[in-house]
């Protein structure tokens, strides 16, 4: 059996559907795992994909492409496949998804509805109200006949030794940035942070992607290893793995940690319910008001001033929440 996994958002949606990939490859001769280009270096990690198809979908994104008939077009003839799990948000509606799934002659199309989809779909799952993106995408994979065959904990390849990166001793990895403004520490508190977990003793590594290279200079301050801009996902992936705490907030770096066994401080804004994306399997500390007032508000950036959520977190507050990973770990 051919089998297709889609999940065509982001970086970390694409690490949180690993589990259930899993599962679709303990009873498929070949998993494909559809996602966007965000997504496709996590898509790259994944155990179980043995293809990764990229195509960016009109319906998802943060800056959307048009439609495009030619392209679609493409897509539609590219995929091939037996059975097919659409994967998304608990906010999302597969069914775009799926009507280029069936005009690609899919006979076996599963996904989680609130929707009514006609004849779109052949499993209509409801999920649990309150399940972990993580687990919301297990329990699809089982109602389509493809049951959990391990821990469900996420995953990634072996990465790459990160020592030629991060130096010699123990380190902390402080990522400052987030892929939408509401979900992200302020540079001034992230800065803060590096400066007292320096003086409390701890080595630190600050991370950013390529365009992120000014903010995680000033973050580390000339205090700590600045990696802005030097690691792709499979060394990122390194350095996490070889770090004995992650600070991060709600974005990609949060579930690589989790990914490669590593505690996670998370600074989590409650744009979206903690409940469902907070850092999964490991040990984790949520920092940050979930009770503030752009709680499930899905605001890409902060609605009230002063963004309250996060920047009434201190430094202090990072540093008590690291040792207490640590000691636990």
């Amino acid at each position: 059996m051919r089998a297709l996994v889609t999940r065509l958002d982001s970086f970390g949606d694409v690490l949180l559907a690993g589990p259930a990939v899993r599962a679709v490859a303990a009873r498929a001769d070949h998993v494909t795992l559809l996602c966007g280009p965000q997504g496709a270096p996590a898509a790259r990690l994944l155990p179980g994909v043995d293809e990764v198809l990229v195509w960016e979908s009109p319906w998802t994104g943060f800056r959307p492409p048009p439609v495009d008939r030619d392209d679609i077009e493409k897509l539609v003839a590219s995929v091939d496949a037996d059975a097919a799990l659409v994967l998304t948000s608990f906010h999302q509606s597969p069914l775009p998804t799926a009507l280029l799934l069936r005009l690609a002659g899919v006979p076996f199309i599963a996904a989680d509805s609130e929707d009514h989809p006609g004849s779109l779909l052949d499993v209509r799952h409801h999920r649990a109200p309150h399940a972990h993106e993580a687990e919301a995408a297990l329990d699809l994979a089982e109602a389509a006949g493809f049951p959990r065959v391990d821990d469900g904990r996420l995953r990634v390849l072996p990465p790459p030794a990160a020592d030629g990166l991060t130096g010699d001793g123990p380190y902390v990895v402080v990522h400052p940035g987030a892929s939408v403004p509401a979900r992200a520490w302020s540079p001034g508190r992230s800065a803060q942070a590096v400066r007292e977990l320096t003086a409390a003793g701890r080595r630190v590594v600050v991370t950013g992607g390529a365009g992120e290279r000014d903010l995680t200079a000033y973050v580390a301050g000339g205090r700590a290893v600045d990696l802005g801009g030097r690691t792709d996902a499979p060394r990122l992936a390194g350095v996490l793995a070889g770090a004995d705490c992650v600070v991060a907030g709600n974005t990609g770096p949060a579930h690589l940690a989790a990914a490669v066994g590593t505690p996670v401080v998370s600074l989590f804004a409650p744009v979206v319910p903690a409940e469902r994306w907070r850092p999964y399997g490991v040990p984790h500390l949520l920092l940050g008001d979930q009770d503030a007032p752009c709680a499930g508000s899905r605001a890409r950036r902060c609605p009230v001033p002063g963004h309250p959520c996060l920047d009434t977190v201190t430094a202090f507050d990072v540093v008590a929440a690291v040792d207490k990973l640590v000691e636990v770990a």
